[in-house]
């Protein structure tokens, strides 16, 4: 796998590279800034993108911005977002721009080594991932007149999981119980937010975005 980091910090831009050089995925290019980001997904058409969300001049979004702005130049590029706190508007712009391969993760992630070397892997294969932190928060907002809340504690459950981009089997794993019996969730998951089936939608990826409140 080759990947790119964009990050204005030296410091974690090079623990970052070392840290998936360990994992065995190669960093090709690097980037301080939000246009070099875009300059060097030109340069090196990567298997992935790993974006600091706040970057030079403004540390607002810059980094959100130019990683959107490579995606659109390259459609499909793989982007893991990085971020210091949770910012809700962030996470949900860049899944709503295109929910496979994205990724969004509270930079403390980074000390579990194993657990950001997963995100990284499932990101570039075209997963989504999703910081639990996002979705604990996500999910603290009242609803009133939300299909959500029609949603039984179990099929909230499974619906939390697939935000995070976990799989069918996974899901299963994960609350030990049948991988029939998670589709049974889901279907009724589906039904209960009116997503029915249509050639150009994606339920799956629909249920997501309602999840975390688009």
């Amino acid at each position: 796998m080759r990947v790119v980091i964009a990050e204005d910090s030296v410091l974690l831009r090079e623990g970052l590279a070392r840290l998936l050089a360990d994992g065995g995925i190669e960093t090709v290019g690097v980037a301080g800034d939000g246009p070099g980001l875009v300059t060097v997904v030109d340069e090196h058409d990567p298997d992935l993108a790993v974006v600091d969300v706040r970057m030079p001049p403004t540390h607002t979004d810059e980094g959100l911005r130019a990683a959107l702005e490579a995606r659109s130049r390259r459609p499909g590029l793989p982007i893991l977002v990085l971020s210091q706190y949770v910012e809700e508007q962030y996470a949900t712009e860049l899944i709503g721009g295109g929910a496979a391969a994205v990724g969004y993760l509270l930079k403390e992630r980074i000390a579990d080594v194993a657990e950001f070397l997963d995100a990284v892997r499932r990101v570039a294969a075209g997963g989504t991932v999703i910081d639990p932190e996002v979705i604990g928060q996500l999910l603290g907002r009242q609803r009133r007149g939300d299909p959500l809340e029609s949603l039984t504690a179990r099929e909230s459950e499974v619906l939390a999981l697939m935000a995070e981009g976990r799989s069918n089997t996974a899901v299963a794993g994960r609350m030990l119980v049948t991988e029939g019996a998670v589709e049974k969730h889901i279907s009724s998951i589906f039904g209960k937010l009116g997503l029915e089936p249509a050639p150009d939608d994606h339920r799956r990826v629909l249920a997501v975005l309602a999840y975390l409140g688009r």
